[in-house]
């Protein structure tokens, strides 16, 4: 591993450019770039237009480090984030693991619908299901820090990583970590959740195989196939959500891009009430939300 670490701007530039030449795609290269080597997305846009073309710049790694990295993620298929073992969410850093799904940037929107729906001026009660690395739990605990917080999965390697990111990033949490499947193991709070966000697993098992191997290969199927349809979890949180849901509670779900019309029927079959869909960042109907009567 190279130990060197300031370069002049031209030297990053022409890194980047035979890195591009070796393959991959531009934007994960620029995000090694700055989750790895530390160089901010406007410092690159410097660079890339000459200026300041004889700065030097202190990277947190080495070109050769780096070199080290996009070689193995373009030969073995492996996520970036994994290689690093970080990954940025929101305002702050998770670590990651192959145990849990990497957050994706459209789940940040989750967060944001579900704020615009509670009131926080009261201490309610929340609930992440499926918690995973623990990114929507750890955002609910650091945006409502006087409610209390669940966290539940059916992994216990996923349930242990969410415990450890949450302990480092949360500020005076009230946040259980519960193991087993959806609303079983918080059985006794049932009918007293003001809140449930839920990022399941939706991908129909006929698609797996055609994932991209970064994605099929390295991330826990368990957190990817919904079954035949995509809609098995979905299915299953939103009909205990009628029991654990106090009356007037908010149900968010996150489901694939083809999923929303089915999903929306579902829950006003239910006896679900203000029933709505919502944009991921692509303009596509990526998010369920419902209430309780």
């Amino acid at each position: 591993m190279g130990l060197k670490k300031t370069f002049f701007a031209e030297e990053i530039l022409d890194w980047r450019r035979n890195q591009l030449n070796i393959g991959g795609r531009l934007e994960d290269l620029d995000w090694l770039l700055d989750i790895g080597g530390g160089l901010e997305w406007a410092s690159l846009q410097k660079i890339k237009i000459f200026q300041d073309k004889d700065k030097l710049y202190e990277l947190s790694l080495s070109l050769e480090d780096l070199s080290f990295i996009w070689s193995r993620h373009l030969k073995e298929n492996i996520p970036l984030q994994h290689l690093l073992g970080r990954c940025p969410w929101r305002d702050f850093e998770l670590e990651v693991t192959p145990f849990a799904l990497i957050p994706r940037q459209e789940t940040e929107l989750l967060i944001d619908l579900a704020l615009e729906k509670v009131d926080n001026s009261f201490c309610g009660r929340w609930a992440d299901m499926g918690t995973g690395s623990g990114a929507l739990a750890i955002a609910l605990a650091r945006s409502l820090p006087d409610w209390f917080g669940h966290a539940i999965d059916c992994s216990q390697d996923a349930l242990l990583l969410a415990e450890k990111n949450l302990n480092r990033l949360a500020v005076n949490s009230k946040v259980d970590f519960n193991l087993g499947s959806w609303w079983e193991p918080i059985k006794d709070y049932w009918g007293t959740f003001d809140l449930v966000v839920a990022n399941p697993p939706y991908i129909p098992s006929e698609l797996m195989k055609g994932l991209h191997p970064v994605v099929r290969d390295h991330e826990p199927h368990l957190a990817l196939c919904g079954g035949q349809d995509g809609m098995e979890s979905f299915r299953e949180i939103s009909i205990g959500a009628m029991k654990a849901l106090a009356p007037n509670g908010w149900l968010l779900f996150e489901h694939h891009h083809d999923q929303s019309e089915r999903a929306l029927n579902y829950l006003i079959k239910l006896g679900f009430r203000q029933v709505s869909s919502e944009n991921d960042l692509a303009g596509i109907k990526r998010f369920a939300i419902a209430r309780r009567p």
